[in-house]
């Protein structure tokens, strides 16, 4: 599996004080501003905010690796020891992502 992390999520409780909070760390608007989502750029990382991601289990910031086939990376994943916390669910334009958490309980995204 190859691939790297170009895309942090970091659950929110409050997706207002923390867009300010991150456009003020950043410098830069959102490139994209939904109210259940809030994406930012920057040298080629994406910042993601997601006001529902403690619903989803996340703990703490996850990073997303991305690789060719996020199947494959599950499965070779829980063949390794992980657990799936959310399996591949497209999450629009054909961006298929999903977590699986390691034996220590950290979360790894993955993200095609």
């Amino acid at each position: 599996m190859t691939g790297s992390a170009q895309t942090i999520i970091v659950p929110v409780s409050d997706l207002d004080k923390a867009k300010a909070v991150y456009a003020a760390l950043l410098g830069v608007t959102p490139v994209v501003d939904e109210p259940y989502y809030v994406q930012y750029e920057l040298d080629g990382q994406r910042i993601g905010l997601d006001p529902n991601g403690h619903k989803k289990g996340m703990t703490g910031t996850v990073p997303y690796w991305e690789v060719t086939d996020v199947k494959a990376a599950i499965a070779s994943l829980v063949e390794a020891g992980a657990e799936v916390l959310q399996d591949a669910t497209d999450v629009g334009g054909g961006m298929l992502v999903a977590m699986v958490k390691d034996a220590d309980g950290n979360i790894i995204g993955i993200s095609q």
